[in-house]
């Protein structure tokens, strides 16, 4: 399991990350807790969560039940020191979480505690904020999304104010990291100058979906993440399931997250289908799992610190594991790129 450099931070996490929002909905916590102990056998050291988790759905019964589960597990295993945990908090809009309050220098504390409370630690090591304030480009927003309404100055501000908030948490030894989540290129720059202006914690990462089939990383983010040293940490590079191939043909299997998302957050289009035909196709020609090549392709992107994958049964975890042993062909990277062409931003 390779180690990356998150940001300038000093601190290394492995290129997998071990994504948690299904632990208490989909996994039970004893399943989350298994998860764990696999995942660092294998070498990672990064987990990844969020106060509003889990997911399928999310409810205000719910909320927190995850960082919970976290909790138990440093409890029962006393084991704090071998996990970089990163967790996050919820941006406007969350009805669920603070009445859908913003991301403000009087939630960060509050937030801060709550988190650390659940999660029975005294630190987290990378804090996110999971969307800004005023919206973002992600979650299928990308065909409407408009920022002509903005207040330029009032963003600005909200960010320093929200550094010196973070800067006090450091101080205190609450957070040791700041990172980014769902954010544009225009936004995570701004970060990075306001931190440097200002002061508070320089940005460490971006958290944003990136997979075969959603690269909008690939255009402008890109580039911030190679020349402000702020590393990409992806979210379901499995699109959702749907590169597995397990929804081909119709196909809900029991359990899974179309069974209880049935569009897949906007990610299920005839497009998709036809896109994740083309990828099942690359990987049945040359002998590959199409869930490791989907991995394991996300694992080449320069801009890449850490994939992030989700799992609701050991075999699925298994098979994730299994994508950093898998080294892909000047051939196989080739027909991806002509795949890609072909079925551009399938949803």
């Amino acid at each position: 399991m390779k180690m990356n450099p998150l940001g300038r931070t000093g601190i290394e996490v492995s290129e997998l990350c071990l994504g948690s929002m299904t632990w208490g909905t989909q996994n039970t916590a004893e399943e989350g807790h298994d998860q764990i102990d696999r995942a660092l056998m294998a070498g990672i050291n990064f987990i990844d969560t969020a106060e509003m988790y889990p997911v399928n759905p999310v409810s205000a019964e719910t909320i927190g039940r995850t960082e919970r589960i976290i909790g138990l597990w440093f409890e029962r295993d006393g084991r704090r020191g071998d996990v970089v945990l990163a967790t996050k908090h919820s941006g406007e809009g969350l009805a669920a979480v603070r009445d859908g309050a913003p991301i403000t220098s009087q939630t960060i504390p509050e937030a801060i505690e709550g988190s650390l409370r659940r999660l029975k630690t005294d630190y987290i090591d990378l804090y996110q904020f999971h969307w800004p304030n005023r919206g973002s480009y992600m979650f299928r927003k990308n065909w409407t999304f408009d920022p002509s309404g903005q207040n330029r100055a009032d963003t600005i501000a909200h960010m320093e104010d929200a550094l010196g908030a973070l800067q006090r948490e450091v101080e205190r030894g609450t957070i040791r990291a700041f990172g980014l989540s769902n954010e544009s290129a225009w936004g995570t720059t701004q970060w990075v100058e306001a931190a440097a202006r200002a002061g508070g914690p320089r940005v460490a990462s971006i958290q944003n979906e990136y997979s075969l089939m959603c690269r909008m990383a690939d255009t402008d983010l890109a580039e911030t993440c190679v020349n402000e040293d702020v590393g990409l940490l992806s979210f379901s590079p499995l699109a959702a399931g749907l590169l597995t191939g397990k929804y081909q043909g119709g196909a809900i299997p029991d359990g899974s997250r179309m069974s209880l998302n049935g569009d897949l957050g906007g990610r299920k289009t005839d497009r998709a289908f036809a896109a994740v035909d083309a990828y099942l196709d690359i990987a049945r020609r040359h002998g590959l799992d199409p869930s490791q090549m989907a991995l394991a392709w996300c694992l080449t992107r320069l801009f890449m610190t850490s994939v992030i994958f989700g799992s609701t049964t050991m075999d699925q975890l298994e098979v994730a594991l299994g994508a950093v042993d898998v080294t892909l062909s000047e051939e196989v990277m080739a027909e991806i790129d002509t795949a890609h062409r072909a079925h551009p931003m399938p949803y």
